[in-house]
Order: structure tokens, then sequence, then C-alpha cells
């Protein structure tokens, strides 16, 4: 594996090295596969870039809908010299234009370009970009609190890349599907930069409607999902017979989906990360799933209350934006306080049960592992779409869509029973029912914070 200290030294060896290999494929309008070459790429980043940098602007937000034309524009944007944020397309104008300012922007590319000039008039940046050139934000997912812009390099998103590669090296040979939104981090390194580092040719598909399609029509051998995705996958009967590897991230995977994988012959990896570490930071390649190794430039520690402690030197980001007192409460003297609850095993192998904001601590003391007390709760009322949140300082059960038309009293009853296995104070206090299926992350994680929130406007 080489590391790459940047886009442009990735793209100068490329170039260099096999110009006339394929670097991306993807589908025109009619369906047919277009080959990208390495020297193609490069030229049209070259002569964007070019562009870009006679605007005069110093911040693009970028709506990556993970197009040909959206790897073009991260790339050159970096080139350029501006600072890049990646959003997610799919957001509404009133939602994206709070995060817009928030990371200073001053111009915007979106696929479509009236889009593009409707956000563009409303743009009114205050201030100068805080980390300028080769400074590349995500978001982060927002699952116990809203979301925060995370500051990145190219250079930490191509050492996270060697990371992972160097644990599940991809060959010239074969070809890595990207599924995932671009503007999530595990997406653009597992997704994306994975694949370019190792030379192998990397398929962009064409979105949600397209999924069976484009596993059919580009043949992969590997392919980065999120949980909620494969199932959707399997369940479709969409991996195909060439697929080598699936890598699953970005939440936790229920072992009965990954044995259905490996089960077809294809194999399976679980993979540890935070936007926080520009994403990997453990991946699984033995037999159990939930043994992982870490990766060779980050080293992981954990603390005497379990949470789990990485120094990840050529990784980590350089901050939350603009929120020093933020960055200063999750690294302290270099090391990420991730949140996350682990254990290393005798052999090193990370193991991770959960969040530390998923145990509650209840007014006398009682703590409740949240992802334990949910599943028993859902085996007893047959549902999965509930959540359990602390509100007022009491347990409230929220109900999204359910699938049974159940009272109040009938859901307590047959609650009961698993109730009952628990401490007598860690008892359900009363039932939200929120009307619409629960806030979630792509990953599927629930949004907690915003189910709070409903609760203390009194929408429920």
């Amino acid at each position: 594996m080489i590391r790459y200290s940047g886009f442009d030294d990735l793209l100068n060896h490329m170039v260099a090295s096999a110009p006339e290999r394929i670097a991306l494929l993807c589908c025109d309008e009619t369906g047919k596969i277009r080959r990208i070459t390495w020297s193609e790429l490069a030229r049209r980043i070259a002569q964007r870039a070019g562009e870009l940098s006679g605007r005069g602007r110093s911040c693009e937000a970028i709506l990556a809908d993970g197009s040909v034309k959206c790897v073009v524009e991260v790339f050159a944007a970096v080139q350029a010299g501006l600072q890049v944020a990646l959003l997610d397309p799919m957001m509404p104008n009133r939602v994206l234009l709070p995060l817009l300012d928030a990371v200073d922007a001053d111009c915007v590319w979106a696929p479509d370009a009236m889009r593009q000039a409707e956000l563009e008039e409303q743009l009114a940046p205050k201030r100068k970009p805080a980390f300028g050139a080769h400074g590349v934000l995500f978001f982060t997912s927002g699952t116990t609190s809203s979301s925060k812009a995370v500051v990145l390099t190219d250079e930490s998103l191509m050492a996270s890349a060697f990371n992972g590669a160097s644990l599940m090296p991809l060959a010239p040979d074969d070809t890595l599907m990207c599924l995932l939104p671009l503007s999530h981090v595990f997406g653009f390194v597992c997704g994306l930069l994975w694949g370019l580092a190792c030379g192998a040719p990397v398929a962009l598909g064409r979105g949600a409607r397209y999924y069976v399609d484009d596993l059919a029509t580009f043949k992969p051998t590997a392919v980065a999902v999120v949980p909620r995705l494969l199932e959707y996958l399997i369940a479709r009967k969409a991996l195909v017979d060439c697929l080598n590897l699936v890598l699953v991230g970005a939440a936790d995977c229920p072992d009965k989906t990954l044995e259905a994988v490996r089960q077809r012959g294809i194999r399976a990896s679980l993979g540890y990360g935070l936007t926080e570490t520009s994403s990997g930071i453990a991946l699984s390649i033995g037999d159990d799933f939930h043994a992982m190794t870490v990766c060779p430039d980050d080293e992981v520690t954990i603390a005497e209350d379990g949470e789990i402690l990485v120094s990840a030197p050529t990784c980590l980001m350089l901050g939350y934006y603009r929120d020093n007192a933020k960055t200063a409460a999750a690294v302290k003297g270099g090391v990420l306080h991730t949140g996350d609850k682990g254990f290393l095993d005798e052999a090193g192998l990370l193991h991770v049960s959960g969040r530390m904001k998923d145990v509650l601590t209840l007014s006398g003391g009682t703590k409740v592992f949240l992802p334990e007390y949910e599943a028993a709760l859902s085996d007893a009322l047959g549902e999965t779409d509930i959540a359990v949140v602390l509100f007022g300082g009491k347990l409230v059960l929220s109900c999204g869509r359910l699938a049974q038309d159940l009272t109040d009293r009938q859901i307590m009853q047959m609650l009961e029973p698993a109730l009952s296995l628990f401490p007598p104070n860690s008892r359900i206090a009363r039932i939200a029912r929120l009307g619409h299926a629960l806030p979630r992350t792509g990953a599927g994680d629930v949004e907690r914070w915003k189910i709070q929130e409903e609760l203390e406007h009194g929408n429920r």
C-alpha cells in the first residue's frame, strides 16, 4: 500500500504510473457504462480547479450527489485552495441554509443549477473560513445531539483510506461499488477513497432508486454499506455472485444479517469509526464479526468507565468548526474520547458494546443500558419502532409507527414481564406516541435528541 499525503499526491502518482487505468465507472443517460481513466479524471479536476481559482471564493459547500461531476468538484475545490464542506443534497433548503452559514460558505455546488443559484442568492457569510485550504468538513450524524461540523483534511482522509486498505487491500482488478452518500465520511472514505487508493476502479451509483440495478450493471467485487442498506439488498436478492467483500459500517449490524452474507460465500467485515477520526478505527478481519483489528496508525485504550479512547495522529480531526469548547471536551492530550463503550480482548481486538450516552443514569443512581433495555421491550411488544429517552428524570417510551393497534394500558401489560428483569426503579413512567416514524440517521440509529425536543415542546 502507498501512503498518499493528499488528493493531489494520489492523482499525480496514478497519472504518472497508470494514466490509462480506469479510475471511475458511471452510467450515462442511456444506462451505458462509461469508463473514466486517471488521466481524464486529473485533466477534468485541473480544469475545474482553474475555474474555481479565478472566482475569488474561499469556502464551497458541495451538495454531494455522488456523481462524477461531484467527485471532480471535491478534488478541484481542494486543489484550488478552498475550504470544502460536504452536505446531503436530500436536505431541503431551509435545513441547508443554517449549515451553510455555520461553515462560512460563500459559494455552492449543486447538481441542479437552479437550486445552486437559489442557495447562493441567500448566502451572506460574515467571516472568512476558519481553516481554508485543505480543510474538508463533514457533519456528524447527530444521534445524541444536533450535528457538528468536523474539520478534516484531504491528508487525514487519505490516511484513513491507507489505514483501511492496509487491513483489507483491494487489487486493481477489483471494482468497488459506491452506494453510500459522499456527504458522510464513511461513504466518502470507504465508498470512494478506499478503491482509488488501491488503484481499483470505483463504480459510482445512481442513488437509492438504482441500488439493485447498479449492482447488477457494474458487477462489483466489493461494496461498503450501512446495516439498513445491507438488509434491503439481502431482501431484494441483490448481492451479485461476483461480490467477494461487503464492508458494513456506521452502526452495529445484527449477526444474522452478517451471517446471511457469509452464507453466500461472501466475506463480511464490520467496521468501526467516527467522523472525528476521518472514518475507520478498526475492522473485523477474522471469523468473529465483533472482534476488530485496530488500524495501523491508531492506538486504542479503554478508560476505567469503559469508554473507548483513540489516539489517531494521522486521521484525527482538526476540531469542531468554530467550537473550541466542544473540541477540548472531546480531544484531551491528543486523545479522542469517543463516547463509545467497549473493551479489548486478550488478543488486543476491539469490541464495541454501545454508546456511553446510551447509559442513562436515573435520579437514584440506577444505570440503564439502552441497547439491552430496548431490545427486551422490543421483543416483549413485537415492535421495532420504539425508543426510550430520559425526560424529566423519568424513562419515557417513545412509539413511532407501531404494527399493532395497542392502547397504552395494553402496552404496559405486555411490557411487564420484560420490565420485571430490570431494577424496580427503572420503570417506564409514561408512553409518548410521536405520530410518525422515529427520527433516524441514514445508518438507522435513533436520533434521541429530536425525540427529546418534541417532548420539550409539549407536542406529545
